[in-house]
């Protein structure tokens, strides 16, 4: 009898499968299967290779068979290979209604000890609780559905996430032998189709503030909602023997770069460590020295005012103020650590309990009208306090202030005190920043305590066309988001470039092509499913993408070395791609804002950065004469590209 395929209950029973240790590189993926309704659970293995090479690959399998949330590490997970320890989850969005897949710095590391590759989930527990995972040597998995007073401690200490994450160390910490790792969910979760997933490293029995999300896609909120699932902390101490031959790791990059692993690798995370280009570090750091009159703020609201106007608030108000705080509270002091694996790239800036990285600090920074580190550290630990995905908030909040300022939407109907204070002109750095603050504090208030009209159960999308038909699509025009099927809705990444509202099957992460150049609609369709097809492969294997500028070019090498199967990885990297394009259910834009977004930014790739693109000027003509059917034209020829390259034969 196959051990591998009997259901157990976590409850002692008689003749429990024995594990033998795992040989060097294993041929098969274990994954843990466990219904949270019934208490049973199971391991099956899947073989590496066609067509399971890793976690998108189970995670699509699984998802599309069992409904499943899957949460799941890569092939190097545990080895000598910097970046390789990314927790990858995979299912349904309820958000985005595709399949999606979100990812988690570091905490791959502490999921190895378990000797899994992966968890699915199915089934939903009776009443909110913790999945509790332990695995002590080569005995079988402990697994444990624990219920918890959950609102009750949502209200306690730090609140939200972090209180949970410190009630449920504390609550099994001691039935541990290493330090395990936390995910829990907040309040969004329950209130939004956008709750994130959090977690913190465990250092000596104590969280740090080096928190990591799996933010985009909601899958907090499918964790809550679909599973009564409002945690899970995992750990153990069994050891396989993952690769650890750095003389071996070496000779692959001295035959590729001439350099040796660790040389290469601290090369290509320069930007995340210390840029002495930019005399700062980490995404916020170098993409706000950079950004000059591509700065995106008050709602997108920039992309309406002249390149010296953008470039005076870059100047004044970001340069000058923004990110030299970061600069002098963070990157000069290198208050600065990792995601809780060691890496040169030590990319988590850190500002005492708050977190700095650019998408969050972004669209609850400039996006919502604060340029103050104290403003914006209120607001960003607000959203990430109830576990929102934090992206997807702060475009919802700029929105709704947005409305409040132009008086679309009225403070009661909103929940809320003030009106925002939504201009550049006249604007108070730090007095203003602390208002728009407060605004957007009580905006996310409503929204978890369903004050005034907010409801958004549903989603954005569904609640911002209930406004626009009972108010007019003046409401739901400032409303930048990409929408996916009938209620799929995403908030783009933060880069002025029409590749982020491209209709790809995945939105949200960078499945898409975000260069800054102009490129033909149909050319932009080919780059994104180039891009797609790389990020999946970074992805499959739980690599961080902070280590693309080698992981990219030497992942097929390595999987050849260790598995003797390159063109088969490449191979179904590209038939995973197509698998989930196949589901693309993209919709053409649906707010007037995506389509000015695009179209100033042609614009402005003629009169300032001066491209000579002949189809640039003839899809700039074709915008001034009638910017919807040109719009129309443009996303089309954009799902075309996709299409031509995604086609699995």
């Amino acid at each position: 009898m196959d051990v591998n395929a009997l259901w157990y209950n976590w409850l002692p029973v008689d003749g429990k499968p024995i594990e033998t240790k795992r040989a060097v590189m294993d041929t098969h993926q274990r994954v843990l299967f466990v219904n949270v309704g019934t208490a049973f659970y199971r391991i099956e293995g899947f073989p590496v290779g066609k067509p399971f090479f890793g976690p998108v690959d189970l995670g699509l399998h699984l998802a599309g068979k069992h409904k499943s949330l899957n949460i799941g590490v890569g092939l190097l997970a545990g080895s000598v290979i910097p970046g390789s320890n990314r927790l990858i989850v995979t299912g349904f969005s309820p958000c985005w209604g595709g399949f999606y897949v979100s990812t988690m710095g570091g905490a791959a590391l502490v999921f190895d000890n378990l000797g899994l590759n992966m968890l699915s989930l199915v089934g939903r527990a009776p009443t909110p609780s913790v999945l509790y995972l332990n695995r002590r040597g080569f005995e079988h998995v402990e697994v444990e559905v624990v219920p918890v007073r959950v609102h009750e401690v949502w209200n306690q200490g730090r609140r939200g996430v972090y209180a949970l994450m410190d009630h449920v160390l504390d609550r099994f910490a001691g039935q541990f032998a290493n330090d395990p790792r936390v995910l829990t969910v907040g309040p969004a979760a329950e209130a939004t189709d956008f709750g994130a997933i959090a977690s913190a490293p465990v250092r000596k029995g104590k969280l740090t503030h080096a928190d990591t999300w799996a933010g985009r896609g909601g899958f907090g909120s499918k964790l809550f909602q679909d599973h009564n699932i409002v945690g899970i902390i995992y750990g153990g101490t069994f050891v396989d023997e993952d690769f650890r031959d750095r003389k071996l790791a070496d000779q692959w990059f001295q035959d590729r770069f001439d350099k040796r692993l660790k040389a290469v690798d601290f090369e290509a995370t320069t930007k995340y460590r210390f840029d002495p280009r930019f005399e700062t570090g980490g995404t916020f750091g170098v993409n706000y020295a950079t950004l000059g009159g591509r700065l995106l703020c008050f709602n997108y609201r920039s992309i309406y005012s002249s390149e010296e106007e953008r470039r005076a608030i870059h100047e004044n108000f970001i340069v000058n103020h923004y990110l030299r705080q970061f600069n002098e509270e963070t990157i000069q002091r290198k208050q600065q650590s990792t995601c809780g694996e060691p890496c040169a790239a030590v990319c988590k800036k850190l500002h005492g309990e708050h977190k700095k990285d650019y998408e969050p600090y972004q669209t609850m920074g400039p996006l919502c009208g604060i340029f103050d580190q104290r403003a914006a550290e209120r607001l960003t630990r607000r959203a990430d306090t109830y576990g929102f995905d934090a992206i997807s908030a702060g475009g919802v909040v700029s929105w709704l202030m947005e409305c409040l300022s132009r008086g679309l939407l009225t403070p009661d109907e909103l929940g809320v005190s003030q009106q925002p204070v939504f201009s550049a002109e006249g604007f108070d750095v730090v007095a203003d920043s602390a208002h728009n603050a407060e605004v957007g504090v009580q905006i996310l208030d409503s929204i978890v305590q369903r004050r005034g009209l907010l409801d958004l159960t549903g989603g954005a999308r569904k609640f911002a066309r209930q406004l626009s038909r009972e108010k007019g699509k003046q409401v739901l025009d400032p409303f930048l988001y990409v929408g996916y099927a009938r209620k799929g809705w995403m908030v783009p990444n933060q880069y002025w470039t029409p590749g982020v509202l491209s209709p790809v099957s995945v939105m949200g992460k960078y499945y898409m092509y975000y260069g800054d150049e102009f490129l033909p609609p149909r050319e932009l369709g080919h780059r994104n499913a180039e891009q797609m097809k790389m990020e999946i492969m970074l992805d499959n294997t739980g690599m961080c993408r902070f280590h693309r500028g080698w992981a990219e070019g030497m992942l097929p090498r390595i999987i050849e070395s260790l598995y003797g199967m390159k063109a088969t990885y490449l191979e179904q990297a590209s038939i995973t791609t197509s698998r989930i394009n196949s589901r693309n259910s993209s919709v053409f834009w649906e707010s007037e804002r995506c389509i000015d977004f695009v179209h100033a930014f042609l614009k402005r790739k003629r009169e300032v950065d001066e491209e000579k693109h002949p189809e640039l000027e003839a899809w700039i003509k074709k915008f001034d004469s009638d910017k919807d059917e040109a719009a129309l034209a443009f996303w089309y020829e954009i799902h075309k590209g996709i299409l031509e390259s995604l086609t699995e034969f």
